[in-house]
């Protein structure tokens, strides 16, 4: 089950990113916000990171007008690695080296066809589990 949450700046792009996913049949869960009324980011963000971290969802998606926000909110709970990416080679590379376990974007950066590709990408590459990455992690979380 993916984690889903945006601020209103995230708003549209989180509602294709919805459409992606029901076409695709990949289960997730919305922690909000649910309109283009202003809001705080971290509310949503904060909750989508804690289910991926608690294990309630195996991966999380956020998103701001920038993505820098509500990526910040996420890598503050305990067990996220959070990466940030505005194109696919970003997140290939922070699944393949960082085991990313969320994907953050902002949706005055990227379009949504890019943010699709940007997504597919992040949800289908597996971890590398190369020693060195996986030193590197534990690092990270030391």
């Amino acid at each position: 089950m993916i984690a889903l949450a945006c601020d209103h700046g995230g708003y549209a792009l989180k509602c294709h990113v919805i459409s992606y996913l029901e076409a695709k049949g990949i289960e997730y869960k919305d922690f909000g916000c649910y309109g283009l009324d202003s809001c705080d980011y971290p509310d949503f963000g904060r909750q989508a990171a804690e289910a991926v971290a608690n294990g309630e969802c195996e991966k999380g998606v956020v998103i701001c007008t920038t993505g820098i926000g509500i990526s910040i909110v996420a890598n503050k709970v305990k067990g996220i690695r959070c990466g940030l990416c505005a194109d696919v080679f970003s997140a290939r590379m922070t699944r393949e080296h960082n085991d990313a376990n969320m994907l953050a974007m902002g949706a005055g950066i990227v379009g949504p066809n890019l943010a699709l590709e940007i997504l597919d990408t992040f949800l289908n590459t597996p971890f590398s589990a190369e020693e060195k990455h996986a030193r590197r992690i534990a690092k990270i979380e030391g």
